[in-house]
């Protein structure tokens, strides 16, 4: 046999060997299965007893001291304010040895101490008075436009519940607890011209709101 017949058999045996390694990958890559996508990330849910849709405002938060035996413990007390600005509006007080977790505290309290308020075009149906230990506070319904005559932690109160224009007045005390308490004891007193009416037993719509 010539050697010119040896190399063309050894290349023809080198040719079937790689068509024989590549059938052999192709059939590799079809039995692959395919890839399966990550499972998506579950979103976090919120915290038990707190609603996303409210808008929270802190309005102080103080360091108290306990004194023991041992000399004094110190921690931190928060008051927040929640509403949906549409009529819902609650507070609530948090302490813990951190501020982050008082201002948690205080706002589960806040959504466990949720009242509707009564909205007549954007301000209160009627003058209203609200007292608490040396707090003591004055609302006016106002002009469209006029906004919210306020300061402080009765400004974001008013604000969270969806009132737009009011007139206030604070008769005495500067204490926020006091002032937030004597706001709340205001807006509980407050009733629509439809509750009036039904105690009255009238119609709505027969009943002078100015």
């Amino acid at each position: 046999m010539s050697e010119e017949n040896v190399k063309a058999e050894e290349v023809k045996t080198e040719g079937a060997a790689v068509e024989a390694a590549g059938a052999a990958v192709e059939d590799k890559k079809e039995k692959r299965a395919p890839r399966k996508k990550a499972p998506a990330r579950a979103k976090k849910a919120p915290a038990a007893g707190v609603d996303p849709e409210m808008e929270e405002r802190v309005v102080a938060v103080n360091r108290v001291a306990k004194v023991v035996k041992g000399g004094r413990r110190f921690s931190f007390s928060a008051l927040m304010i929640v509403g949906d600005k549409k009529g819902r509006v609650g507070y609530g007080l948090g302490k813990a040895k951190e501020v982050p977790e008082a201002i948690r505290k205080a706002t589960q309290a806040a959504h466990k101490n949720m009242i509707n308020v009564p909205l007549d075009n954007g301000t209160i149906p009627h003058m209203v008075q609200g007292h608490f230990d040396a707090g003591d506070i004055r609302f006016i319904p106002a002009a469209d436009g006029t906004g919210v005559k306020a300061a402080g932690a009765c400004r974001s109160i008013l604000e969270l519940a969806g009132i737009r224009d009011v007139l206030t007045k604070s008769v005495r005390g500067n204490n926020p607890h006091n002032i937030v308490k004597a706001t709340f004891d205001a807006l509980k007193q407050l009733r629509s011209v439809e509750q009036i009416a039904r105690v009255r037993g009238k119609d709505p719509k027969n009943l002078r709101t100015r």
